[in-house]
This record gives C-alpha cells, sequence and structure tokens, in this order.
C-alpha cells in the first residue's frame, strides 16, 4: 500500500503558500540553506540560515518567519535532546517487552521535534502540560533519564518514586502527562490563567492529539481562553492516527489549526525542529501581547503504534512507516543540515551520540535494578496539601487510611 491520505498531505504541505505574506517552503521537503554561514571557527560554522516550510495560518494576518537562524550549540543541542528522547523511548519498549514495564506505555519516536522545538522556545516562567506521551517530555523539562526510566518501571528511585508510572510524571512547571484523554487541556487554560491573575508573565503550552480534539471539552476552553485572554497556547501534535484511526476518518475538519474558531491558529511542519521553534516564539510573543490564546497544530508522525499493546500496522502500512523514517524523519533531517551546513563534524556528532547511548544504557540498568518502595510509602503524598484530607479511601469500605507527607509538591 502507499502513503495515506493523511502522509501525502504533510508531503505536499510544503509546497503550498500559507497567506500573502508567507512564501512557500522547499518543494522537496528539506529546509535549505538560504543564507552563508555567518562566521568560521576552525573551518566549520558557527551558525546557518535555513528556510523552513510556510506556516499555514487562521485568523492572522502575519505568522512566524520561515527564514530561521541556528547557532551551532543549538542545532547541537537539539540533536542531543532529540536523540536522547529516540534512545530512552526505544529502552522504554524493550522493558516493556521484558514485562519489566507493566501496564500502559505510549512511545514517542518520530514526534521527538515538536517537544524539542516548543521546550527550546521556553522561557523559565512558562509551563507546559501533555497527554501519556509525555516521557519526553519529562526529560525536556529537567528529570534525569534515570528519573524517566525508573519511574517507568516503578522504581522507588524514578521522579514520582515510581508510583506514577508511564502516565503520571511532574517536575518544576511541567503538570504531567495525563492519563484521561483530553482532560489535560482544560487544566492547561487553568494554569494560563493562573499565570496571568498572579502577572508572571508566563504561558501555558496545553499539548493533546488528533484523537482528543474532536472532544467538547477542548471546544468548550477554546472559548473560555479567548474570553478570558489567558495566555494559552494549545498545541495539536497531530500524527495522523487517534489509536487506530486515521485522521480523516476522526474529523470532518482536518484543517485542527482552524478550529479554534475566534482562537487564532498555525499550521507548522512538525517534523523541523526549527519550525517549530520559531512557531512557538510566535505563539508566546502571541500571548505576552495581550491578543490571548493561539492553536498550533503540529503535523507530525509516531513510528509506534498508539501503545505498546498496539503493532501500529493493521490500519496503516510498514512501508508508509518506512517512507517516513526515510524521508522525514526529525532527527536524520537535523543530522543532515548540520553536517551539510559545516556545523560540525560526522566525528563531533557520533561522539553525542556515544555519549547519550551509554546514559541510556546505564539509567537503564538502574531502572530494572532499583527497588520499588515500601508498602507503608503508599499512602504518602496523595495529597498535596492535606490539611482537609487527613484519611484516603482503602479497597473496602470503612477501612481507611490515614494520610502521610513525605515530600512537597514539585509544582508548589
Amino acid at each position: 500500500m502507499g502513503l495515506s491520505k493523511w502522509v501525502k498531505t504533510i508531503f505536499r504541505a510544503g509546497t503550498e503558500v500559507a497567506a500573502q505574506n508567507q512564501k512557500p517552503g522547499d518543494v522537496a521537503g528539506t529546509a535549505k540553506k538560504v543564507l552563508a554561514t555567518q562566521s568560521q571557527s576552525s573551518g566549520y560554522a558557527t551558525e546557518a540560515t535555513f528556510e523552513t516550510r510556510a506556516f499555514k495560518l487562521h485568523n492572522l494576518d502575519q505568522g512566524p518567519a520561515t527564514t530561521v537562524t541556528v547557532t551551532k550549540d543549538e542545532a547541537l543541542r537539539y540533536y542531543g535532546q532529540m536523540y536522547a528522547i529516540r534512545r530512552m523511548e526505544t529502552a522504554a519498549g524493550n522493558l516493556y517487552k521484558e514485562k519489566i514495564i507493566r501496564g500502559f506505555c505510549h512511545l514517542y519516536s518520530g514526534q521527538e521535534a515538536c517537544a524539542v522545538g516548543m521546550r527550546a522556545a521556553m522561557r523559565p516562567e512558562d509551563s507546559c502540560i501533555t497527554a501519556y506521551r509525555c516521557h519526553g517530555w519529562t526529560y525536556l523539562m529537567g528529570v534525569s533519564m534515570q528519573g524517566v526510566l525508573a519511574e517507568l518501571t516503578g522504581r522507588q528511585s524514578g521522579c514520582a518514586r515510581g508510583k506514577g508510572g508511564s502516565m503520571h510524571m511532574y517536575t518544576n512547571n511541567f503538570y504531567g502527562g495525563n492519563g484521561i484523554v483530553g482532560a489535560q487541556v482544560p487544566l492547561g487554560v487553568g494554569i494560563a490563567f493562573a499565570a496571568k491573575y498572579n502577572g508572571t508573565k508566563g504561558v501555558c503550552i496545553a499539548a493533546y492529539g488528533d484523537g482528543a480534539a474532536n472532544q467538547g471539552q477542548i471546544f468548550e476552553v477554546y472559548n473560555m481562553a479567548k474570553l478570558w485572554n489567558a495566555p494559552c497556547i494549545f498545541v495539536c501534535e497531530n500524527n495522523g492516527y487517534g489509536m487506530g484511526t486515521s485522521a480523516e476518518r476522526a474529523s470532518a475538519n482536518v484543517n485542527y489549526y482552524t478550529r479554534g474558531d475566534a482562537v487564532p491558529g498555525i499550521w507548522v511542519d512538525g517534523m523541523d525542529v526549527l519550525a517549530v521553534r520559531e512557531a512557538t516564539r510566535f505563539a508566546i510573543e502571541h500571548c505576552n501581547s495581550g491578543k490571548g490564546p493561539i492553536l498550533l497544530e503540529t503535523a507530525t508522525y509516531r513510528y509506534s503504534g498508539h501503545s505498546m499493546s498496539d503493532p501500529g500496522t493493521s490500519y496503516r502500512s510498514r512501508d508508509e512507516i518506512a517512507e517516513v523514517r526515510q524521508t522525514r524523519d526529525p532527527i536524520t533531517s537535523l543530522r543532515e543540515k548540520i553536517l551539510t551546513n559545516e556545523l560540525a563534524t560526522t566525528e563531533e556528532l557520533k561522539e553525542i551520540e556515544s555519549k547519550l547511548r551509554g546514559e541510556v544504557d546505564a539509567a537503564t540498568k538502574v531502572a530494572k535494578a532499583d527497588k520499588e518502595i515500601a508498602v507503608e510509602e503508599l499512602v504518602t503524598d496523595i495529597y498535596a496539601k492535606p490539611d482537609n484530607c487527613s484519611v484516603i479511601r482503602n479497597s473496602t469500605p470503612g477501612g481507611e487510611l490515614a494520610h502521610k507527607s513525605l515530600g512537597r509538591a514539585v509544582n508548589l
């Protein structure tokens, strides 16, 4: 079978003109160098400028610049972050197959440019909340590889002491992976409203997938956020499939960036980390200018199934997956840009890869060998502020357990 209608759409998108002030991107779909490198050091460039694919706009007169500049340090950081997430997810998949990770496990492989690009544009006062495909986000927001992988295996060195697992990880300014489909989006608007109320100048990124995009609660908070002018960036990570259903079969309107009605929207190539970064920078400036919320649709792709229990090949062909891997992979695409524009040598990239492989291997070893928490600790830190919640319910009626506090919640 050939590519699905949706995949063909994202391949054609680079040739479309989004608005009068936008210029079409490279027809071949690979960002090209449009300006000579600015300076040289030891024969290699210290920065380079590229042309991204055109952004599509909804209710906006102007969009992000399609000409983007990246320094060597930035390029290597983005490359390392995406590579680290890919290796972590591969390790997580193997741990699941070994039955060391139990329960649900949703991998982010293929979508790395979305999280890394958004994180690159975020400031210290900004925050994020996302769905259950959250391992990469947790790492980017400051949790170590060991903290992520040990949480997946339910061990005590995990970022939530092994009690949260794959879908519930948190750290400073990161309000989790959330297990209920779409439920994180209203929470994100609440976080954004709190930032406005407290005058922090921060924005909140509320990310969700195309599978959650048809939920009524999302449309309700589009409206609320616009009424309040809450500094919320809605991000629909459109990987083409909601579980095993293609976007075209699930949505009458697959232009998710237009579905906020009065909320402005931008379509962005979610396989290009630089395009995502520029779109996010634009969105942050939009929110900070007092214009209220904005919606980004990042057109991306997941290589694995919806979760580890889904082989991912009953509703799409192996050829389709291979085609995206070969032509649109976010990591190899950035690698090619770095090497073609002499931002780094092959040896430098191999050194980064080797270092990260070692870190993932070491973290995996700890995640497999570490201990689980004691049974007594299961009743600790259920509530961040347990003043009015001194007991928690048990598995049997009338057998309440006393709540205990060990540590302060990271987001307080």
